[in-house]
């Protein structure tokens, strides 16, 4: 082989082991949002009020959390009080409502069509189970894996509604190499602690810092608000839906 060419094979080996240990090195990948500023300037319930169609038509994620906040009178925790938000999105929040228009429709009633409709109450003991008080950034929060629960069991909060939470850090495998991988929070409802039945919520973008607290948004696609659309169901159709004329739908 041509001595030049030796010599550039091992030009390029070299490049790519110094690239290797960079990306190696650089441990940026395990909080959402790698470099970016995480800080907002504002509260968190300014935060959510900033992705919704009213200041970014294009990033309408909150507007529905924002209204249950508002129904449930717990602007005042939002605004004031230190604490963790686990943000539900639009999506986690209008899957509920569709199954409940569907158990709705199925026993002959008129469908549900404002958050409005659905009892204060309903909203307030749903929307407590994802807050805690305090705040817990992804490294504040203990390992967590499912596969080994025993060795790496997350940790337990006590939500603001007074019901046990689970939250830990899902620590991602990497070639072949368990724990090394990305870190993603797993946000879950303690179902049955009896048979360590956990309804689970898996964190999209985490430790989001608005001024009062940390805000992780949960994941689009694969979340029902409330953890359970049964449960939430059945207490909507318990506390009776709201069928007045007066209803506000702001």
């Amino acid at each position: 082989m041509n001595i030049r060419i030796k010599i550039g094979y091992w030009l390029i080996a070299f490049v790519l082991v110094l690239l290797c240990m960079n990306n190696c090195t650089d441990d940026s990948y395990l909080i959402d949002g790698g470099t970016s500023d995480p800080n907002f300037d504002g509260t968190i319930m300014e935060f959510l009020q900033s992705r919704s169609p009213e200041n970014d038509p294009k990033n309408d994620y909150f507007s529905d959390l924002v209204k249950i906040i508002k129904l449930a009178g717990m602007e005042d925790v939002v605004e004031k009080d230190n604490i963790t938000l686990f943000a539900p999105t639009n999506w986690s929040i209008r899957k509920s409502m569709d199954f409940l228009n569907r158990v709705v429709y199925q026993s002959g009633e008129d469908s549900v069509k404002y958050l409005e409709q659905v009892n204060p109450e309903v909203w307030k003991e749903f929307l407590s189970m994802y807050i805690i008080e305090e705040k817990y950034r992804l490294r504040d929060i203990p390992q967590i894996d499912t596969t080994a629960i025993a060795a790496y069991p997350g940790q337990t909060y006590i939500s603001y509604g007074g019901v046990p939470m689970n939250a830990g850090v899902v620590y991602g495998d990497a070639n072949g190499v368990k724990y090394v991988g990305p870190r993603q929070i797993l946000y879950s409802y303690i179902y049955d602690i009896t048979v360590s039945d956990m309804r689970n919520a898996y964190v999209a973008t985490s430790d989001i810092q608005p001024r009062n607290g940390v805000v992780h948004v949960i994941r689009l696609t694969d979340h029902d608000f409330g953890f359970d659309k049964y449960s939430f169901t059945i207490r909507a159709m318990q506390e009776g839906i709201i069928r007045s004329s007066q209803t506000n739908k702001e």
